[in-house]
């Protein structure tokens, strides 16, 4: 089973100490979350396993670091000030904002027009928060951060304008000749990131599944113009193998095309990955939610940023550039500017989605619903917990205190005696502990431990000479 929905996982994060409300103390910040000791974890788990399997197990795979502030003609050229917005209206009666293209029509009202012509129709939206139909008109929201740069700048001073990136991919197209050049990259290869983005929801929630500030893992591949729908369709059967290599269940994802009104401007064809991120739902439809996107974004981003390009009336497209960012293949001797596939992935999202999928409850021998969080051993916070059957038996201590040290550089280990044995296993299966050690008197006689497995409860007894190369063939080479 998975999760049956995201408020089992909110409960769990923060008495388990993977995600807290941000700012609690002082009453918070709206969709703000830290990630605790446990999911700090598990975060960077996901994105050392994109990051390996992306960058350091491939042959055309480059990686980049960019600046979170950019130059304001960046987003200029990129389109993000003109067209990067959402549908804004207000409810007029609770003064709450609402995204226009999120809200559920209520009614559909017909009338016959004058002349025999067919009857128009008008649908009707009502305000989630209190009910009333009386809302604005919408009108665009652009979802940039601003800020200034210059210690001595003017809030309106459109010269000091800066904005917080939406996105990390422009910081990749405007480094693509840079990072060409440097390393001698021939088409196809592709530049990776890993970065903060930060964007004004206009309704974030649903815990971390939509929040102003996020991280992202994008990747962008430049290929040959002809190349990228082959290119397209190969990087969306990676995503979706990787997520499943990292335990989720394939019956809880979808592919979805995006239909030709959904396009981003710059999109010849966008597929996203669903998850069933809110199972408790009634309508199916409603139950999925976007988990990632792979998108063709054609030539449309390294032209946007070239001196070259020209418009109908031959004016340069962009007078601001200083450089071309297109790409001269010394075989078929043709200039061009490449076609880019766009595998882009959010790291929030991406938590919240193994994590659902990995919710399972137990019931004990005693009657007792124990929760267990199967998560993949790749991604689990702590691989080892070794536990002393008794805390008052220094020789146990020490013993079990010793075995957490030799197995510690080998994989994330904890020694923990806060309780009874019962309540150990009970809260390392709730936070995703593959293996529990437990060190007993017998161990002190035969140099062996008690080996207890999360996901079936079954125990084995291994000896302590031979229980660093057990749990590593337990766990996996990844891990």
């Amino acid at each position: 089973m998975s999760a049956p929905n995201i408020d089992a996982i909110v409960s769990l994060a923060k008495r388990r100490g993977f995600v807290f409300p941000s700012s609690e103390i002082y009453g918070g910040l709206g969709s703000a979350w830290d990630y605790g000791p446990l999911g700090v974890e598990i975060s960077n788990n996901i994105k050392k396993s994109w990051w390996r399997r992306m960058v350091y197990e491939r042959d055309d795979m480059e990686g980049l670091d960019s600046s979170i502030i950019l130059n304001r003609l960046v987003w200029k050229y990129s389109g993000h000030e003109e067209t990067f917005s959402d549908p804004l209206v207000d409810c007029r009666n609770c003064k709450v904002r609402l995204r226009y293209d999120k809200l559920e029509p209520i009614e559909e009202e017909r009338w016959e027009n004058d002349g025999g012509k067919p009857p128009t129709q008008k649908v009707r939206f009502k305000c989630p928060n209190c009910g009333s139909t009386d809302l604005t008109e919408p009108r665009p929201f652009n979802l940039m951060f601003r800020t200034t740069i210059g210690a001595v700048s003017d809030a309106d001073d459109p010269s000091a304008l800066a904005y917080l990136r939406p996105e990390t991919a422009q910081g990749i197209f405007i480094n693509y000749l840079l990072v060409q050049q440097a390393m001698r990259r021939k088409l196809p290869f592709g530049i990776a990131q890993i970065g903060k983005s930060f964007r004004n929801e206009v309704t974030p929630g649903n815990f971390i599944f939509r929040t102003r500030e996020f991280e992202q893992m994008e990747m962008e591949y430049f290929v040959r113009p002809g190349a990228d729908e082959a290119a397209h369709d190969e990087w969306i059967n990676w995503c979706f193998d990787w997520y499943t290599s990292l335990g989720v269940n394939p019956n809880n994802m979808r592919l979805y095309e995006q239909p030709k009104e959904e396009l981003a401007h710059y999109a010849k064809r966008t597929v996203d990955i669903h998850y069933r991120f809110f199972p408790e739902r009634e309508d199916e439809e409603r139950q999925w939610d976007e988990l990632m996107g792979i998108a063709n974004r054609t030539d449309f981003d390294l032209k946007a940023h070239s001196k070259n390009p020209v418009g109908e009336e031959g004016k340069r497209l962009n007078p601001d550039s200083t450089e071309d960012l297109s790409y001269f293949d010394e075989t078929t001797k043709e200039r061009f500017y490449p076609y880019v596939i766009e595998p882009a992935a959010g790291v929030n999202r991406s938590v919240l989605a193994v994590m659902m999928d990995a919710y399972s409850e137990r019931t004990n021998d005693k009657g007792e619903k124990r929760v267990i969080l199967k998560l993949h051993p790749e991604l689990a916070p702590i691989k080892v917990a070794v536990l002393p059957l008794a805390k008052n038996k220094p020789e146990i201590v020490e013993m079990a205190k010793g075995i957490k040290r030799k197995l510690q550089p080998a994989m994330r280990a904890v020694y923990d005696d806060t309780g009874g044995i019962g309540k150990l296993y009970a809260r390392q299966d709730e936070i995703g502990t593959p293996f529990c050690v437990t060190v007993d008197h017998q161990s002190l006689e035969d140099e062996a431990v008690t080996v207890r497995d999360r996901d079936t409860w079954e125990q084995e007894r291994i000896k302590v000479a031979e229980l660093k190369e057990y749990l590593r063939k337990r766990l996996g080479s990844s891990c």
